[in-house]
């Protein structure tokens, strides 16, 4: 009999991925296609009403794709470093009011751009978007509350896992190292390198922020139009690179996305799948005592 896979045994921290998948999304429904009509006219045509709703849209993007990578991490650093009281932590109410406060925050933290007047065109990326020289000190408060800190957070979340996976593979009976399942593994590494990414991708925009903040009127013009390109377009792409990484690491997206695939080559496809996976679901569901049992392997 085969073991249940565990991917499926924690969906409420699923809940965090899908919202994350929606900040990376967001931005193509309307700041992109706006940024597309700059480029073609090489200036901004549509006006200051669409300039300050496409920074507002684009900065709750990137924020709250921030902001459900740190949840995400808190979420996995609980699930197997507090197994034992991860249900009670993460219970299905307990974690929508988490993914409620995580947006919350995320319009908190948006809305100041348009009480400092930050939200400008900039031609050199054809985007409304943040202007770093308007506030020195907003400029730095951005820093560090949309980066430094939720770095700081995740790498110590991470940090920890590492710690314990590295406990429990180098257990004196070999009996008890495969207590932590391979998809536990798995999971915890393809959320590692969405973070990694994200701090790599991240990392140089928010370094010339910072430095642009110190000393605006030094720093700022002397500061090579391509490297400000390159770090800005770096930036947004991380929210491509998630979705690789899903595929790359991640067997259940793998398979759903050759199903997407498939449905869109051939559509009578979508139909039969959908029906065989629901038959599936029904029969391999686990039990709850087989959950409990498994979340509490982790923890011996």
């Amino acid at each position: 009999m085969q073991s249940p896979n565990t991917d499926q045994l924690v969906p409420e921290g699923n809940i965090f991925v899908v919202s994350l998948s929606v900040a990376d999304l967001v931005v193509a429904l309307y700041p992109y296609p706006l940024v597309l009509t700059a480029i073609v006219h090489d200036d901004w045509t549509m006006g200051d009403t669409h300039c300050q709703a496409s920074g507002f849209i684009m900065g709750i993007s990137v924020i709250g794709s921030i902001f459900n990578i740190m949840a995400i991490a808190i979420n996995r650093y609980c699930y197997i470093c507090h197994s034992l009281n991860y249900d009670r932590l993460f219970s299905l109410r307990n974690t929508c009011c988490y993914l409620g406060l995580t947006w919350i925050f995320t319009a908190i933290a948006t809305v100041p751009n348009f009480f400092v007047g930050s939200l400008q065109y900039d031609p050199r990326i054809y985007s409304c978007t943040f202007a770093q020289t308007v506030s020195s000190y907003y400029t730095i408060s951005v820093v560090i509350i949309h980066f430094l800190i939720p770095l700081l957070v995740v790498s110590y979340c991470y940090l920890r896992i590492w710690v314990r996976v590295i406990q429990v593979k180098h257990r004196a009976k070999p009996e008890q190292r495969a207590k932590l399942k391979p998809s536990d593994v798995r999971n915890f590494l393809t959320m590692f390198m969405v973070f990694v990414l994200f701090a790599v991708c991240w990392a140089p925009l928010n370094l010339i922020g910072l430095a642009v903040a110190i000393n605006p009127a030094r720093v700022a013009p002397n500061i090579p139009q391509w490297l400000f390109v390159t770090s800005y377009f770096m930036a947004y792409f991380n929210s491509c690179l998630n979705a690789i990484i899903y595929g790359l690491l991640n067997q259940n997206f793998r398979k759903e996305y050759k199903t997407i695939v498939l449905a869109l080559c051939i559509p009578r496809l979508l139909l039969v799948e959908t029906s065989r996976c629901a038959t599936e679901g029904l029969k391999s569901k686990p039990s709850a005592a087989v959950t409990n049992n498994i979340i509490a392997e982790i923890n011996v």
